[in-house]
């Protein structure tokens, strides 16, 4: 039997794994460790800078090779070469997924149906550093004369939460006389909130949508280019205020963006794998080109460790199929992101759309509906310490496993006294006590009254790995991010499922289209087509939506 004609879970390797998951899943830490004194270092991989401890999570000595048995039978290694072969495994939408090549060195050569890519990307990218140079050395002028002091970037999913994150997290590196916005939500209060202080005469908007079409986008993009001209009362100075990232010449020319400050990319980007491509042009105008360089450069290190190293040693590799070990095979239906840095803040909300609009599918490649089996886990979480006083409670004492990724750095861009130190010993007490928790004896030892002992008692065996590096710079950051796409996609593979669709965001988009003029009507519309909560719930929003 192929893969195509049935289920993975009747693959020998699948089953082998599920036995051993009934068998040696539940074992606890604390047996795994006192049986292993080499532990911490045997599940310890470094690559380009990242150290990943994966010696907290549930893995007996045969977990591993099992593990690595079922990606080689899921042909794992082909997929990755096809992968950077530029072959259209986007197989729903016939394209390749080749955001690789975003990153590739300009010697490389990567082919796209015979075409080398990599020549193009750095065209774009010489005309993006050209660009950013002149906004951030004031060379480049507002329609009266007035240099750029602030940056609105106006997109939504990838165009957005990529660019928000990464800006965020290399703020200490920003160019600081420049102000940096972003804007996505059709909510109005998201475009008053993002304009309010700002001075239309030395404001930029990029418009971020690669057809020029997206709702979302265009009508925030609107909204900015009318409340421009009613500041500065002349259409030539959209052509000062705006670019675009798109590949929609003939719309972005219509908006009054001159083509000649159009940034494109290509179809082989999808938009949850852009933030290295032309949609990071906010970040390279905060950062600047040589460390948007270096940002790049982390990325293609990792690219580089995912495509050669051995499965077993492959960083990405043995993180992705430890979070389908814990979702599928131990039934953890969520995954903690729990970074240990103030400026990674929108990290997790960035890996939401990144993990769960790649894996969230219920059917195969081959179109089988997946119904003995879970995919995508859901992705969650905040910066430490905070959460520790939010939600940790539920992860340590709750009765749902859910296993965790600690992010942290040795070094503090920001050094205070004794605050990293405060924060790193957090970082591993948590995970500590997450893994070993406090027996019921250990509590009495500590002369709590019995009544208590329950409450204070700590089951630990609480799977979840520790990342580190050294500090948070843009090469770390490509890192990061790398690691997490590939190991994405590894759970991809391993699920069986296209990671580079999002089906799942159109019929929501095709039915509001089909309501907005049924909000806007001045005559009654007709609501029957609509199930009658729907219907009863726009009456609702038409008899109010004025007073």
């Amino acid at each position: 039997m192929t893969l195509s004609q049935g289920s993975h879970t009747a693959l020998p390797e699948w089953k082998a794994l599920a036995a051993h998951a009934a068998n040696a899943g539940a074992r606890h830490l604390r047996d795994l460790f006192r049986e292993d004194p080499g532990r911490a270092e045997r599940y310890a991989l470094e690559a380009c800078g990242l150290r990943a401890d994966f010696s907290k999570q549930r893995l007996s000595p045969d977990t591993l090779p099992l593990l690595v048995r079922l990606a080689e039978a899921c042909d794992l290694p082909g997929r990755i070469a096809a992968m950077f072969a530029g072959e259209p495994i986007n197989t729903t939408e016939h394209r390749a997924a080749l955001h690789v090549a975003l990153r590739a060195p300009r010697e490389a050569t990567l082919r796209v149906a015979g075409h080398d890519v990599v020549s193009d990307v750095h065209a774009v990218l010489g005309r993006m550093a050209a660009f950013a140079e002149a906004v951030r050395s004031g060379g480049w002028k507002g329609h009266t004369g007035r240099p750029i002091r602030a940056v609105v970037n106006i997109g939504i999913g990838g165009s957005d939460l990529g660019p928000v994150m990464a800006y965020e997290a290399l703020r200490h590196f920003t160019l600081r006389n420049l102000d940096f916005r972003f804007m996505s939500n059709v909510d109005g209060t998201d475009f008053a909130e993002a304009t309010r202080d700002l001075d239309p005469a030395e404001t930029l908007f990029i418009v971020s949508s690669k057809t020029f079409t997206t709702l979302e986008t265009l009508a925030n993009a609107r909204t900015a280019r009318a409340w421009l001209l009613a500041a500065l009362g002349d259409e030539r100075a959209v052509a000062r205020h705006f670019v675009a990232v798109s590949t929609n010449a003939a719309e972005v020319a219509a908006f009054g963006i001159d083509t000649a400050n159009m940034f494109g990319f290509w179809d082989w980007i999808g938009g949850r794998y852009s933030m290295d491509s032309a949609i990071g042009l906010s970040t390279m105008l905060a950062v600047g080109p040589e460390r948007f360089a270096d940002l790049l450069a982390g990325f293609h290190a990792i690219d580089e460790h995912f495509r050669t190293a051995p499965l077993a040693a492959n960083m990405p590799v043995v993180h992705g199929l430890l979070a389908v070990w814990n979702a599928t095979f131990l039934g953890a239906h969520t995954i903690a992101v729990l970074p240990y840095d103030q400026y990674l803040k929108r990290f997790p909300a960035y890996l939401q759309q990144l993990t769960m609009e790649s894996n969230g599918k219920r059917v195969t490649l081959a179109g089988r509906v997946i119904d003995d089996y879970e995919t995508s886990p859901v992705y969650w979480g905040e910066p430490g310490t905070n959460g520790q006083h939010s939600f940790y409670q539920l992860i340590h004492q709750g009765t749902r496993l859910i296993p965790c990724d600690f992010i942290a750095f040795a070094r503090s861009a920001n050094p205070l006294g004794r605050h990293h130190d405060l924060l790193m010993s957090n970082v591993f007490a948590q995970a500590e006590a997450l893994a070993f928790g406090r027996t019921a004896e250990e509590v009495r030892a500590e002369g709590v009254a019995e009544a208590l002992v329950p409450h204070k008692t700590f089951p630990g065996n609480r799977p979840s790995t520790t990342l580190l590096a050294a500090e948070l710079t843009p090469h770390a950051l490509g890192s990061l991010v790398a690691l997490y796409e590939h190991s994405t996609f590894v759970q991809g593979v391993i699920w069986g499922v296209n990671s580079f669709d999002q089906w799942g965001v159109e019929l929501g988009k095709v039915l509001a289209n089909r309501i907005v003029p049924e909000l806007e009507s001045a005559a009654e519309p007709d609501l029957s087509s609509h199930d009658p909560s729907t219907a009863a719930l726009i009456r609702w929003y038409r008899a109010r939506r004025k007073k």
